[in-house]
C-alpha cells in the first residue's frame, strides 16, 4: 500500500479537520473545567468590572488632569467617592484613568514578553544542540542581571531622550523596559515544554509524512504548550503591573500629570496619616488586580492540567 503523501488536498483536509476538532474539544473541556474554580470567576469577574470601568473612564464629569485648589484634600463623598487629592482633582477619575494606564501596559508587556520570549524559546527546544546552548545562554545573561535596578536606570535613560515614542516615558516605553526582561521567562517554559513534546509519536509521525520544521512547530507542537504559556502570561501581566507601579512610584515610571496607580500611590505617600484615602484607594485597586489575575492564573493552570483530565476523563 502506498503511503499517502503529505501534500495531497486530501490529507490536508483531514489534518484541520483533526486539529479543528482537537481545539473545540480542548477548549471545552478548558472552560468546562475553569468554571468549576470559585476564584478564577470571582478574578475574571473582578478584572473585567476594573476593565470596563477604566473604558468609561473619559464619561466623568471631571478632568483627571486639571486643579480644583477649593476642593483639595476632600474626604470621600457623594460627588467624590474617592475624595480629592491636593490639587482638588477627583481621585475616583484619577484612579480609573490611573487604571488604563496599568492595565495596558501590563497587556503590552505580555505581548512584547510573548513575542520575543516564544520564538526564542520554540527554536531552542525544537533544534537543540548549539543553537540551544547559544539561546539559552544568552537568556541567562538576561536573567544574571538585577531586574529592577536596570529597569531604573532604562527608564532614567529613557526619560530624557527627546522622540516621540519615549517622550516623557510613556506607556510604550515603560511597557518596552518591562518586557526586556519578561520574555525570559516565556523563552525557559516553552524550551523546556518543546524538549518534550518533540519526541512524541505524533511530531515523528508529522515528520515521517514530510512536514516541514515550520509545519510541526507551528501547527503541532505550539498549540500543544499554549496552556503553560497561557497560564504564564497570566502570572506576567499581574507582575508587569506590580513593575510599573513600582517604577511610577520611585519616579522614574509614568510622569505627573498623567495618573497611574503607582505615581499616585507616591503622591500620597506625604499626606497618608492626614488623608489617607489617597493611598488607600489606588493601593486597593492594585491589591484586587493583582490577587484577581493570580485566581485566573490558578484556574487556567488547573483547567490545562493534564492529570486532572484523566482524573475527570470519565465526566459528562
Amino acid at each position: 500500500m502506498n503511503r499517502p503523501e503529505s501534500n495531497h488536498p486530501l490529507v490536508g483536509e483531514l489534518q484541520a479537520s483533526a486539529i479543528t476538532f482537537q481545539s473545540a474539544s480542548m477548549g471545552a473541556g478548558v472552560w468546562k473545567r475553569f468554571r468549576k474554580h470559585p476564584g478564577a470567576i470571582f478574578g475574571f469577574i473582578v478584572i473585567f468590572i476594573l476593565a470596563a470601568l477604566t473604558l468609561l473612564a473619559p464619561l466623568s464629569p471631571y478632568d483627571p488632569e486639571a486643579s480644583n485648589l477649593p476642593e483639595r484634600n476632600n474626604a470621600p463623598s457623594l460627588s467624590h467617592p474617592m475624595g480629592t487629592d491636593a490639587l482638588g482633582r477627583d481621585l475616583f477619575t484619577r484612579v480609573l484613568f490611573g487604571g488604563r494606564i496599568s492595565l495596558t501596559v501590563g497587556a503590552l508587556v505580555v505581548v512584547i514578553s510573548l513575542l520575543i520570549g516564544v520564538p526564542i524559546g520554540a527554536l531552542a527546544g525544537y533544534y537543540g544542540g548549539v543553537l540551544d546552548g547559544i539561546l539559552m545562554r544568552f537568556t541567562d545573561s538576561f536573567l544574571s542581571l538585577p531586574s529592577f535596578l536596570v529597569l531604573i536606570l532604562l527608564s532614567a535613560i529613557l526619560r530624557e531622550v527627546d522622540a516621540p515614542l519615549f517622550e516623557r516615558n510613556n506607556v510604550l516605553t515603560i511597557s518596552m523596559v518591562i518586557g526586556v526582561f519578561g520574555w525570559t521567562t516565556f523563552a525557559r517554559l516553552v524550551r523546556a515544554t518543546f524538549l518534550t513534546l518533540r519526541e512524541t509519536d505524533f511530531v515523528s509521525a508529522s515528520r515521517a509524512l514530510g512536514g516541514s520544521d515550520l509545519r510541526i512547530i507551528a501547527s503541532h507542537i505550539l498549540p500543544n504548550a499554549i496552556g503553560p504559556i497561557i497560564v504564564e502570561a497570566t502570572l506576567e501581566f499581574g507582575y508587569a503591573i506590580i513593575e510599573e507601579s513600582g517604577l511610577s512610584f520611585l519616579g522614574f515610571g509614568i510622569q505627573p500629570p498623567t495618573p497611574s496607580w503607582g505615581n499616585l500611590l507616591s503622591n500620597a505617600q506625604e499626606h497618608f496619616t492626614k488623608y489617607p484615602w489617597l493611598a488607600i484607594f489606588p493601593g486597593l485597586m492594585i491589591f484586587l488586580s493583582i490577587i484577581s489575575i493570580n485566581y485566573i492564573g490558578d484556574g487556567l493552570r488547573d483547567a490545562f492540567d493534564p492529570y486532572k483530565v484523566l482524573e475527570k476523563v470519565g465526566e459528562v
